[in-house]
């Protein structure tokens, strides 16, 4: 049965009761690199996920001609529903096994799903439907991420714990930044490549990322097999010896686990991280859309996926607004959303010693509060307004005399300004460029820290539980915040235009702000809600 160690006075609370000093330091070192290794699981997720986005939308064209936007859309959002699927499970599996089992078998189905979508062109027919069911497989692959923060959570302490998920968070972000680079470095392959006859491989820019992608899978499940070690330990450091993968050892943890979550504290957890990956991935589809009709959709999907969701809507928003030329709107989009991506990573380390000194209730609002400052900048006013396609048009009679095909074809008589199809174009006032910067600095900072919080603050209503099944239900939450977003841009944005999908977005962060509020009291530590830990 489960016991926790009881420490005498002299015993540190991060090493448990050892009968020697060496056992202790073996434990508390085997525990970190234990911790480090998901730090290292996540960030080749990260780097394997956006390591092909780049090339996504070429190769289904390549594989594929009757492939269109819509269903690039489609390809997309499988990744967000197959994570959707697979994150409550692999949690609950995490929650009686050991959670190596699930996390080299969500590994291999990644490996898998990628080589899959290597292999995607071989079939004479629907290709296009055998590259969306390899994406849905790498999305159900990552489900893995409700058992890496799981594991973060029952492995370190309360005072550990926001440092180490803010850790784990940074190299997320590092691996969403790198992956596109590493793409880059393969675009010399080509898209002819050359073909390996014994395997029936066509070896190109677009399927070596995916098998670079494999091999990182490999590495990944090498690091778990052989450093990955089962540790637990309660809210103030101290180890607890049984480890819940045999069901004849799992008990729940006396005088601890026997006392319930506090489930309102839960369910709020969960909406506000909802919320939070709603806001952003209201940037997710439009871009797509919008992009692919002009021709620049490979160098958005070069982002990581956080700030690619607010690209989503950054370059169309800039091309209507500053009348930027498609070169244009890539080139300072990417410079700002790169930016963007460092300064994200920096809020992550700042985070650490921010939520030491206030706490971490704090710091969620605080971010919140910014992302609704920034929202709220980016709100239209004045008398000013967008410059408009079809004057452009209407004003060159060159242009009236050729086809539209001819129009699109030749940059240097490249329309600019906002579609005249967008009928709110005409009386919605522009978005100057010093708002449209600080509000992406704004985000830039309020994301983050609203992101690590959320589900810091979540693992420490959980307690001492194994929080697998809860971690699939909080990342559950997020991709189907992922899936629904985009949805919302591409309705709002394009038939009502700015204003509206910026005034209800900054409704929605209200409505987040007044609801943390509400259950301000109730968002903490379980320890803290039964009397055994000070806040």
């Amino acid at each position: 049965m489960p016991q926790l160690v009881e420490p005498d006075d002299t015993t540190p609370l991060l090493r448990d009761d050892a009968s020697s000093d060496d056992s202790q330091d073996e434990d508390y070192k085997s525990r970190w690199r234990s911790i480090r290794v998901m730090y290292f699981t996540m960030f080749l997720s990260s780097v394997g996920f956006t390591i092909v986005i780049t090339s996504l939308w070429p190769y289904l064209q390549q594989i594929d001609d009757s492939a269109n936007a819509s269903f690039l859309g489609w390809v997309v959002a499988a990744y967000s529903l197959g994570q959707m699927v697979a994150s409550p499970i692999f949690g609950l599996w995490s929650n009686y096994r050991k959670r190596v089992e699930p996390l080299v078998c969500s590994i291999f189905i990644n490996m898998s799903a990628n080589v899959y979508y290597a292999y995607s062109y071989l079939p004479r027919t629907n290709n296009k439907f055998h590259m969306l069911m390899s994406r849905a497989f790498v999305g159900f692959g990552a489900g893995n991420v409700a058992v890496v923060r799981s594991y973060v959570a029952g492995a370190t302490s309360l005072k550990e714990r926001t440092s180490a998920m803010a850790n784990m968070s940074a190299c997320q972000a590092l691996g969403f930044i790198l992956g596109p680079a590493l793409q880059a470095c393969l675009a010399f392959i080509g898209e002819q490549g050359f073909t390996v006859k014994i395997i029936y491989l066509q070896f190109n820019m677009y399927t070596a990322p995916a098998l670079l992608a494999s091999v990182f899978g490999l590495i990944n499940i090498l690091l778990v097999l052989l450093v990955l070690r089962e540790h637990r330990v309660d809210d103030n450091g101290r180890q607890i010896r049984a480890i819940n993968y045999t069901s004849e050892d799992r008990v729940d943890i006396h005088g601890e686990t026997e006392e319930t979550i506090d489930q309102v504290a839960v369910l709020t957890s969960n909406i506000l991280f909802f919320i939070v990956m709603f806001i952003f991935a209201v940037f997710e589809t439009y871009v797509f859309n919008y992009s692919i009709e002009v021709g620049r959709l490979e160098c958005i999907l070069s982002l990581p996926w956080p700030l690619c969701m607010f690209s989503r809507i950054a370059t169309p928003l800039s091309m209507d607004m500053f009348a930027w030329t498609r070169k244009e709107a890539v080139l300072y989009n990417g410079i700002i959303i790169c930016c963007i991506g460092f300064e994200s990573i920096l809020v992550f380390l700042v985070v650490k010693v921010a939520s030491q000194r206030v706490g971490d209730r704090p710091v969620l609002l605080v971010g919140l509060v910014i992302i609704f400052c920034g929202f709220f900048i980016l709100l239209p006013w004045g008398n000013h307004y967008p410059k408009i396609q079809w004057a452009d048009l209407k004003n060159n009679s060159l242009v009236s005399q050729m086809s539209e095909a001819t129009i699109a074809s030749n940059s240097s008589l490249e329309p600019t300004g906002c579609p005249f199809e967008q009928t709110w174009c005409q009386y919605v006032p522009a978005i100057h460029l010093a708002q449209y910067i600080t509000s992406d600095i704004l985000i830039g900072v309020g994301y983050p820290a609203c992101n690590v919080m959320s589900y810091t603050l979540y693992s420490k209503i959980l307690g001492p539980k194994p929080q697998g099944v809860y971690m699939g239900w909080l990342t559950a939450s997020g991709s189907g915040a992922r899936t629904l977003g985009p949805v919302f841009v591409s309705q709002v944005y394009t038939l009502l235009g700015p204003r509206w999908a910026f005034s209800l977005i900054c409704g929605l962060v209200v409505g987040a702000i007044i609801l943390l509020s509400s259950v301000y009291h109730k968002l903490i530590a379980f320890s803290v809600r039964h009397g055994r830990t000070v806040d």
